[in-house]
């Protein structure tokens, strides 16, 4: 079974942030010592880096799932948690990052290149770190965020100068092995290559890198075979060489018609446009130079095929050469033809002018609020989704056993205008408001519900405008207490001072006190 992968589906996720602490400085003589919760640590990263060590993507291939390590929980005495270890995936050069749906994420390509796939998650503030000069001792903490989580796709484009394509047993992987110091599977038997493979060739003062592709059949750009898995290993390339066997046994086959063939195929391949070479440009496989490779000369058969194709390919405009695998025939002039094009097309790179595009500055708008309401409707009642980074993390970062945590929350959503939001799109009192997606939380909305928590004597970790919220008042009606107080104190003062005008109430209050107590008989039961 080989053991070569060149395309796999990666499931990463970052770590996920530690909570924040609640804790309050106790130490003798000191009984207000104040809060020193900590911070929790922040999750780790998923990073993948560019190693000349990997050329293949077959670990991943077993393990899919990937996860970095977790923040730790924040401590008392102002002790944070400690921070999660970043996860490094090492991949060969030329992988390229997308998503299921075909978007190009990164292309890397160099030693070292990194592409964090998995931020972790942020870790939550301690209470120490939540302290103000109005909220001095706060009950309660944030919690940590789970890290980012998502399906990357990873796919190896091979990093060669030259592509050998042909079809199966043709000898590209002999030619490899005669030029270079490669060492690929060769047999005297008709078999066709699994995997790509490379061979670095020193051609004078030029070093290249040579890759074939395992043998192409006619419909290998619809699927067929096993050659149309691999063309992606070609799009790197800056020429092609055409390997045509001359020596082959098979009737329906002559080196014009494989060419004919091959060429065909590699027009209706599809070059991933969605990525660009250095010089932002990428260029079809047809249009590329490419070189014809009369392979198997050492053949009587193989001779005589060649020369009779040699002059009808030279009149299309091909440069020919006549080679062997086996005897090592016209290789050295083949090797420096390659070297040719590859150092033109190297000294193309360098000359060309870097297009760096014009960097551009959005500065914030006046009237962004950072969040934006979508009115829906559920079951034929009105139901308003707030989205928007902010408050879907503050969401996240919210402990909802806790009624002081909930109101800073409210605090949070009222300072940053989503009551007068709310309002604005025609929100009323009892409606149904949810932070966030599908999996955001849903709530009733009570506008009562002002900012200013940290004016509130309560003890830490309760809000008395969270508590017993089925029975609280609403503003109005505390209104109309208030009016209906007033009224009856008004109404008191009035009747007395009505009674005192009519003299009710001009007797001493001296002289009642000093009146005697009258006796009272009190019957014994005696009869005499």
């Amino acid at each position: 079974m080989a053991s070569f992968v060149d395309r796999v589906v990666l499931h990463v996720s970052g770590g996920t942030g530690g909570h924040g602490c609640v804790s309050v400085k106790r130490e003798k003589f000191k009984p207000l010592g104040g809060p020193d919760g900590g911070n929790g640590g922040n999750g780790g990263d998923v990073i993948l880096r560019v190693s000349a060590q990997t050329t293949t993507l077959l670990d991943y291939h077993h393990a899919p799932h990937r996860h970095a390590t977790n923040g730790g929980p924040g401590m008392g005495d102002w002790r944070g948690g400690k921070n999660g270890e970043t996860l490094v995936l090492p991949v060969p050069d030329g992988t390229v990052v997308k998503t299921k749906d075909g978007e190009v994420l990164a292309d890397l390509v160099g030693e070292g290149t990194e592409f964090v796939a998995a931020a972790g998650g942020q870790g939550g503030l301690g209470n120490a770190a939540l302290s103000s000069q109005k909220r001095r001792a706060p009950g309660f903490a944030l919690l940590g965020i789970e890290g980012e989580s998502s399906d990357i796709v990873l796919e190896l484009k091979s990093i060669a100068d030259i592509a050998l394509v042909g079809f199966p047993s043709a000898g590209k992987s002999s030619l490899i092995a005669a030029m270079s110091a490669a060492r690929p599977k060769i047999a005297d038997y008709p078999f066709t290559t699994l995997i790509p493979n490379l061979g670095v060739v020193q051609a004078g003062d030029v070093r290249f890198t040579i890759a074939d592709v395992p043998g192409l059949i006619e419909g290998a750009s619809e699927g067929k075979g096993l050659g149309h898995n691999f063309l992606r290993h070609v799009e790197r390339c800056a020429a092609l060489v055409h390997v045509l066997d001359c020596g082959t046994l098979e009737s329906d086959r002559d080196p014009l018609s494989d060419l004919a063939i091959i060429e065909a195929e590699l027009e209706k391949y599809a070059v991933d446009m969605s990525y660009a070479g250095a010089d932002g440009e990428v260029v079809p496989l047809n249009e590329r130079p490419k070189l014809v490779v009369l392979n198997k000369v050492d053949l009587p058969d193989g001779k005589d095929m060649a020369e009779f194709v040699r002059p009808d390919l030279e009149a299309r405009g091909y440069r020919v050469f006549e080679v062997s695998a086996t005897s090592h025939e016209g290789l050295r002039q083949l090797g420096f033809a390659m070297a040719e094009i590859v150092k033109a097309a190297r000294d193309a790179v360098e000359t060309a002018p870097p297009k760096v595009a014009p960097p551009v500055l959005r500065p914030r708008a006046v009237n962004e609020t950072g969040f934006r309401i979508r009115r829906e409707e559920k079951n034929l009642e009105p139901l308003f989704r707030v989205l928007g980074e902010k408050p879907v993390r503050w969401v996240k970062q919210t402990d909802f056993t806790n009624e002081e945590a909930i109101g800073y929350l409210a605090d949070r959503l009222a300072k940053l205008g989503v009551e007068t939001e709310l309002f604005k799109v025609g929100a009323k009192p009892g409606d149904t408001v949810v932070i966030g997606e599908d999996d955001g939380v849903v709530f009733d909305w009570e506008p009562t519900m002002m900012a200013g928590a940290e004016l509130l004597a309560t003890p830490r970790g309760t809000d008395i405008r969270i508590a017993d919220i089925g029975d609280r008042p609403t503003r109005s009606q505390k209104r109309e207490e208030q009016i209906e107080r007033r009224e009856a104190k008004a109404a008191a003062r009035a009747e007395l001072e009505a009674e005192r005008k009519a003299g009710i109430w001009t007797e001493s209050v001296s002289r009642r006190r000093a009146q005697p107590v009258k006796e009272s008989t009190l019957d014994t039961g005696d009869d005499d």
